[in-house]
């Protein structure tokens, strides 16, 4: 007999989702006085020619296309399965867009702005459609020869879960026959492929709090489950990974690297919070306090009144930590056996998970017993989604014979949102970001251009950025430097350094 058990890690609960788009569609399909509109009876479909189109919260979602720019797993000339040697998008063309200056997504639902969140997808979707954008942060006037898409990819997880079904209702309203593919049914397939129909097993997923508090990752899982005929007892458990994401994209109301002390407007985990730092657990955190990565009022940890996350490897301990020991109260019969990654930013950290997987694996309490042992595989799965979309994707082109056979890979553009300093109304900290409490704190509706979107240049992303994703995803960034190199000698080159 199958039975299944749901242990929610997160201090967030349900709130209902309400959405409200009618603005924000009204200004895309018929306002044609509106910076958004979009002359979809025109719109081309079908075109083979057409580039594909990605977009995420922040550059998590390049780890999803990296995944399909480098994919292999079928004869080029052939579409039939079995690896060649050659990437099989080598003739396709991608336009990305980070939608940086709004994330994260995952917190707008812990705001109660499920609407609001709702409204920046759409406009996500309006700028992959459409053909505008700024050619850089202080022009004044935008440009209008970017090209329509042939196929949409969400690599975002929150905005997956919460918005695809209202993109495709969209495109549907639209009439444009583009198809839209989500992150959160490859996953769950990455998982259930590791496990026998029969297998007992524990599944978690770490995911942003707004993907946790959707419950996308937990339905999919249940109808899978279900749809597939697996018989085993399989338990799934959640931990909202706040502060992950939000580290790897530096914002800085969860890491600074420049604070030697704490400061008011921190939003991760601390002593006193919700999210709450356990001081009879720091032995197991093992946090790194050097270089200010943990921020204390004390010159001693047990000493802190006030303690704060400043690094992201400290925000991986933080939540693997208070996932296994939920998962240790929950007294589970069944190890836990794969991690689903349930944000786009958390492969920028698979090896510091499986470290501080390790390090837990072997952790002995005063008496001499493993605290976890037995509530682990001694390998767990980390599930990165990029690889099972890269493949849904591939066989969607085939299907529809789509298939670029002209294009060329390096012809991939690459863009960014920022906070527009041309509209007087919003508000900027001193870090040239949207202040938390303005950025959660707007109502949806209000049809404006709080940003600017522009390609990708060390004006917009940190050296720090720049040099991870250099080391992580070469390739992705050699794409993203040819790009570059299009639009300034010096967008993302160093000096004296050449393509």
């Amino acid at each position: 007999m199958r039975s299944f058990r749901l242990i929610l890690l997160s201090f967030l609960f349900f709130p209902g989702v309400i959405w409200s788009q009618e603005a924000i569609t009204n200004s895309i399909l018929n306002d044609k006085e509106s910076f958004y509109y979009i002359n979809t009876k025109a719109y081309p479909t079908g075109v083979k020619e057409l580039p594909i189109g990605v977009f995420d919260s922040g550059i998590g979602g390049l780890t999803v296309l990296d995944a399909i720019v480098n994919f292999d797993a079928y004869n080029n000339k052939t579409r039939t399965p079995g690896a060649d040697g050659q990437i099989d998008f080598k003739t396709e063309e991608f336009i990305y867009l980070a939608d940086q200056a709004n994330m994260p997504y995952g917190n707008y639902s812990a705001e109660n702005k499920n609407s609001l969140l709702l409204e920046h997808i759409l406009k996500d979707v309006q700028f992959i459609l459409g053909d505008k954008y700024y050619p850089s942060p202080d022009a004044k006037t935008y440009k209008t020869d970017k090209s329509p898409i042939k196929a949409l990819v969400i690599a975002c997880n929150t905005a997956t879960a919460y918005g695809k079904e209202n993109i495709e209702a969209f495109m549907k309203q639209a009439n444009l026959d583009i198809k839209v593919i989500g992150v959160i049914d490859a996953g769950v397939r990455g998982a259930l492929e590791n496990l026998a129909r029969d297998e007992d097993a524990t599944i978690a997923v770490m995911a942003t709090a707004g993907t946790v508090t959707s419950k996308g990752y937990v339905t999919t899982l249940y109808d899978q489950i279900e749809q597939l005929g697996y018989t085993g007892n399989i338990e799934v458990f959640q931990q909202g990974g706040v502060g992950i994401a939000e580290a790897v994209d530096e914002d800085s109301d969860y890491f600074n690297k420049d604070l030697t002390s704490p400061r008011e407007n921190y939003k991760g985990p601390d002593l006193q919070g919700s999210l709450k730092i356990d001081k009879a657990l720091l032995d197991i955190y093992n946090f790194d306090y050097e270089d200010f990565k943990m921020l204390c009022d004390a010159q001693g940890a047990d000493d802190c009144n006030i303690l704060q996350i400043n690094d992201p490897e400290n925000y991986v301990r933080y939540h693997l930590v208070s996932l296994m020991e939920q998962i240790r109260k929950a007294r589970v019969q069944q190890p836990l056996k794969s991690i689903i990654l349930g944000c786009t930013h958390y492969p920028y950290l698979t090896a510091e998970i499986n470290k501080v997987l390790g390090e837990l694996y072997n952790y002995k309490e005063e008496g001499g017993n493993y605290r976890y042992r037995n509530l682990m595989a001694a390998e767990i799965q980390l599930i990165d989604p990029a690889v099972n979309t890269a493949l849904e994707l591939f066989q969607f082109l085939k299907e529809e014979e789509l298939f670029n056979n002209s294009g060329q890979i390096n012809n991939s553009e690459f863009y960014i949102s920022i906070p527009n300093r041309d509209n007087t109304g919003i508000q900027i900290n001193d870090n040239g970001d949207f202040p938390y409490d303005y950025k959660y704190g707007r109502n949806e509706g209000e049809i404006q251009e709080y940003i600017k979107v522009v390609p990708f240049s060390r004006s917009s992303i940190s050296e720090d950025i720049l040099s991870r994703l250099e080391m992580q995803l070469p390739f992705t960034y050699k794409l993203i430097e040819t790009f570059n190199a299009k639009n300034s000698k010096t967008a993302l080159l160093k000096k004296e350094e050449k393509i």
